[in-house]
């Protein structure tokens, strides 16, 4: 799988499931101007993934918003275990921390097998945070604030309406929606 493949893969999935169902409410005006970072790490162990996340942070948080508002780290095989990723999310937590970045910086984590606690693997809203590749979303938390505000303030009402958009598109719907032409 080459790098170009691992962009085109994610690129379709942010156009077709995130800006197309309009699961994030601000990822269409910051996409459409270019805003969106999106980096696939080669990093062959844990180590040098986490060098990859700390320059991104510092990238992001150096860099004005019009030009950098959010980045997409991508990395295609170091985690091809849901579980592991989603342990890794502490360690994600402690960086941002470690970089002074709590309440400036929030990751959102997607992965192709995602799923919620408390769901079957197979439960479509599970699907609200899967992507072709693991992912970690780097945020500003300031953009964040604004797309809910934009939204009437209601991020549980994102939430909500998330669910219920996949919970209406079902399992084969999300398959053909994601299919390439």
């Amino acid at each position: 799988m080459t790098e170009e493949q691992v962009l085109a893969d994610t690129r379709h999935w942010l156009e077709k499931a995130v800006i197309g169902l309009n699961l994030c409410p601000f990822a269409r005006s910051v996409y459409v101007k270019n805003q969106v970072r999106i980096v696939v790490s080669q990093a062959r162990h844990l180590d040098a993934f986490l060098d990859d996340l700390d320059r991104e942070l510092d990238l992001l948080v150096n860099t004005p918003a019009d030009q950098i508002d959010t980045t997409l780290l991508v990395h295609p095989t170091l985690f091809p275990h849901f579980e592991v990723f989603n342990d890794f999310q502490n360690v994600v937590d402690d960086v941002v921390a470690e970089h002074e970045l709590e309440g400036v910086i929030q990751v959102a984590h997607f992965h192709p097998a995602f799923r919620f606690e408390g769901t079957e693997a197979d439960d479509v809203t599970n699907f609200t945070n899967r992507s072709p590749y693991p992912v970690l979303h780097l945020l500003r938390e300031d953009s964040v604030e604004r797309a809910v505000a934009s939204e009437g303030g209601d991020a549980e009402g994102i939430v909500a309406r998330n669910l219920d958009t996949l919970r209406n598109l079902g399992t084969s719907g999300w398959r053909n929606l994601l299919q390439k032409p």
